[in-house]
């Protein structure tokens, strides 16, 4: 009953945010987004650094997908209590993996078109972690069933963002919801319902490394200045991401199931 309660607080919540997204003057995407740091080409590869890093978030949903894949049939894995938990992560490294193409596929030309694709699939990793959480601290049933739809909506938000651009007039407030919204959703079920399994604190990590990541993003002219021209804040963004990313099979690898107990006392 409890976790009924919270569900449909959450809920309702949610809509009145997206209400609020509708009704709030439209966010436009700033002209200089696409004028990062750290221009240099080096071998023949444009904006080099910023293309380049974007290869360690291939290794980190790489690694991710090799997991699951190995404990895939394993009767003695002890990272999901049930098969189908494991849905939300392959979704979450499918879409962690695709970040890399898709941000090498921007980087190389900077502009709204090749955007899309960047964005695309880091809101969709976002939604699948948010679906795990709810997975693991509040409901199994409902968190797989929210899988679906929160890809749907995710997707949804960029291709309006990217529709409103083309008319002239961009609105990311949708985009925005779904990202940060999310990520603001995760931490607090987090904070109020413990994991059913050990480990659990790693969210904050996690989303503590992605908040730097988005910082380092925020101060990408000025650490470019004060590293003397050697790396950008926006390369930093991509390395340390991908870490966060690679953090959250590390977890995977180490977790189990949290005996009655226990359950108290770990989160």
């Amino acid at each position: 009953m409890k976790s009924n309660y919270h569900l449909w607080l959450l809920a309702g919540i949610s809509v009145l945010v997206v209400i609020a997204a509708m009704i709030l003057p439209p966010t436009a995407q700033p002209a200089e987004y696409h004028r990062f740091a750290d221009q240099r080409s080096f071998f023949g590869i444009p904006n080099f650094n910023d293309v380049i890093s974007n290869l360690a978030f291939l290794f980190s949903g790489g690694a991710g997908l090799v997991f699951l894949w190995r404990i895939h049939g394993d009767p003695t894995q002890t990272a999901f209590q049930d098969r189908k938990e494991s849905w939300p992560y392959w979704v979450l490294f499918l879409s962690i993996t695709s970040v890399a193409f898709g941000s090498i596929h921007y980087h190389w030309t900077p502009d709204i078109d090749h955007l899309l694709w960047d964005r695309l699939p880091i809101v969709i990793a976002i939604t699948a972690l948010l679906s795990a959480t709810l997975v693991e601290r509040l409901s199994r049933t409902t968190g797989l069933w929210a899988l679906p739809l929160l890809v749907v909506l995710a997707v949804l938000s960029v291709l309006y963002w990217y529709w409103t651009e083309q008319q002239g007039a961009g609105n990311l407030n949708f985009y925005i919801v779904m990202q940060f919204y999310s990520i603001l959703l995760i931490v607090w079920i987090s904070l109020r319902f413990p994991s059913r399994y050990t480990h659990g604190n790693g969210i904050y990590q996690i989303i503590a490394l992605y908040a730097v990541a988005k910082a380092f993003e925020i101060l990408d002219v000025q650490i470019f200045a004060w590293t003397n021209g050697w790396i950008s804040g926006h390369t930093l963004k991509h390395l340390i991401a991908a870490y966060a990313a690679y953090w959250i099979v590390q977890v995977l690898r180490k977790r189990g199931l949290v005996g009655a107990n226990e359950r108290s006392t770990v989160h």
